[in-house]
């Protein structure tokens, strides 16, 4: 499901010459893969050609760049992430990179110092405006922009072609309702993740990230209903028992609560809300009142 550009659309996208689309190529700073004799490019290419550009414009020699990609390979034991996933930026004297191997750390791999900055959002306006391309490259786009919450808006946009293109894609469904959930908008949110269910009534994903916008927007049996069919397909759901939990408390359904805190611990007995539970459990073993105050985030996007 990876989308594929072929050499002509990345020259006009970029704004490159084939020369140096192939040079670049040469030195390996992006690897195209091949087929029938036509070189193709995937949207990640796409980034790391944008980085490329940039650099080279600031005078940046890409022999140089492959040389501090050369030496943060060394420096990372031969797992070096590619320039897509990793953050550079130079003050025309320096490559300095930011891996996400070691957030807020950035050095210059040739000395074993590392700083680049670069943002996706012009490139992905230029996609946009490309001749309509298929659901996968449009869902690739999104799981990009959804990244970073300046960039949801556009998100929401690339996942909706993505559903256009493809109505029975849930994952696409899910991954646009929860960018509609990011931004405060629950009922489109309650609107993708209904979708999702009716293609597949069995989807646990789908039918536990349903009752959580139900739950929020106040239709608590619906969400009740939903959550329970969630646990019921997939039992090991340790949040939709937490949620379910969260709810009984609020209606003084004591014994169910504590019945479904007990599953969750069972389930993630280390996860981030283990103390919370064994917390709320004691509470109401010790004859505790008051509504529950946690709450969790619900969605987990199916890449």
């Amino acid at each position: 499901m990876d989308p594929r550009y072929t050499r002509s659309e990345v020259e006009r996208m970029i704004g490159v010459s084939r020369r140096e689309l192939d040079y670049w190529t040469r030195l390996r700073l992006v690897i195209p893969r091949s087929r029938w004799g036509e070189r193709f490019f995937s949207f990640s290419d796409l980034v790391a050609l944008e980085t490329i550009k940039r650099l080279a414009a600031r005078k940046v020699p890409a022999r140089r760049i492959r040389r501090a990609m050369v030496a943060l390979e060394s420096s990372m034991g031969g797992a070096a992430s590619p320039l897509s996933k990793i953050r550079i930026s130079t003050n025309g004297q320096e490559v300095v990179v930011h891996s996400p191997s070691s957030p807020g750390h950035p050095f210059e791999p040739l000395t074993g110092q590392f700083v680049l900055n670069f943002d996706t959002s012009d490139l992905a306006k230029k996609v946009h405006t490309m001749a309509s391309r298929s659901a996968e490259a449009w869902f690739e786009m999104g799981m990009i922009l959804d990244t970073k919450p300046e960039s949801l808006e556009d998100a929401v946009e690339a996942y909706q072609h993505a559903v256009q293109a493809a109505p029975e894609w849930i994952e696409a469904h899910i991954n646009l309702g929860t960018c509609y959930y990011q931004l405060s908008r629950l009922r489109p949110a309650r609107d993708e993740f209904q979708a999702a269910v009716e293609i597949d009534p069995d989807h646990s994903l789908a039918e536990f990230n349903l009752g959580c916008v139900l739950e929020q927007l106040g239709e608590t049996d619906l969400a009740i209903k939903h959550l329970l069919h969630a646990v019921e397909v997939s039992p090991e759901l340790p949040e939709a028992h937490l949620n379910l939990a969260l709810i009984y408390e609020k209606r003084s359904q004591t014994e169910e609560s504590i019945r479904r805190l007990g599953l969750y611990l069972r389930y993630d007995p280390h996860g981030p809300w283990a103390e919370f539970a064994r917390g709320r459990i004691a509470r109401h073993r010790d004859g505790g009142k008051g509504a529950a105050r946690g709450k969790v985030m619900p969605f987990r996007r199916k890449v």
